[in-house]
């Protein structure tokens, strides 16, 4: 399905080794992907090269950037087809990984991918701003990741809620980040947050990508997340 020694080559350049389990899991998460996107829209990505680059090391690019220790527990806000949590339990099957989306359909999906892949993660469906005033999920976590077009205001009052006093959230966005940096500033502050770094890398020929980095440096007020209406309506 797909070309196993560029996702090797290209994960590399990011830091990360991935073994030929590693290599047959990505292969076989490429095969359902394009398998199941035939009735249930997950992607608009499904050639085979376009997956590596913009799936798969996009995905794994954090693991240059992020010292993510042994164990650590991790939830993808929004996994959609599974990125970036499916991606890294593949390249460090020693985290701890909660993927949590608002529709079942893509969640049966990543739950038949773990089965045949033969890894453990936990599926919830909720949606986010559920899922950030559940005791079981909130302030539960050493990493919140979210790979999404929202607003850093907007993800932000999503994710940061999830996140451990002294964990991160982490946002992967692609191009106009310093704007939404400055724009985000307030809600990030509100939110017990602060953002500590931003890393910018061009994706192989395919765009500008960043990684912004938030620290959770306060509890995170009970009164967040709002209700979704509220928060697209006014963001903080």
């Amino acid at each position: 399905m797909i070309d196993t020694s560029l996702l090797k080559e290209k994960a590399s350049l990011f830091g990360v080794d991935l073994d030929e389990k590693a290599l047959e899991r990505f292969d076989r998460y490429a095969e359902m992907l394009v398998e199941t996107n035939k009735h249930l829209n997950l992607t608009a990505i499904t050639e085979p090269e376009e997956i590596v680059i913009k799936h798969f090391a996009d995905s794994l690019s954090v693991l240059k950037y992020l010292d993510i220790p042994e164990n650590a527990g991790i939830i993808d806000v929004g996994t959609g087809a599974g990125f970036p949590g499916i991606a890294l339990l593949i390249a460090r099957p020693d985290l701890k990984v909660t993927l949590l989306d608002s529709l079942n359909k893509r969640l049966v999906f990543l739950d038949s991918v773990l089965n045949e892949l033969g890894l453990n993660a936990k599926t919830v469906h909720l949606r986010a701003e559920e899922g950030g005033k559940n005791r079981l999920y909130r302030e539960n976590y050493d990493f919140a990741f979210a790979r999404a077009v929202a607003s850093l205001p907007v993800l932000s009052e999503y994710c940061l809620p999830f996140v451990k006093v002294g964990g991160e959230f982490v946002a992967m966005k692609a191009a106009s980040a310093d704007e939404e940096i400055a724009l985000s500033e307030n809600a990030v502050s509100l939110l017990g947050g602060k953002i500590i770094s931003k890393e910018s890398f061009e994706l192989f020929g395919r765009g500008e990508r960043n990684i912004i980095r938030i620290k959770k440096i306060s509890q995170t007020p009970t009164k967040y997340p709002r209700n979704s209406s509220k928060i697209a309506s006014k963001s903080l």
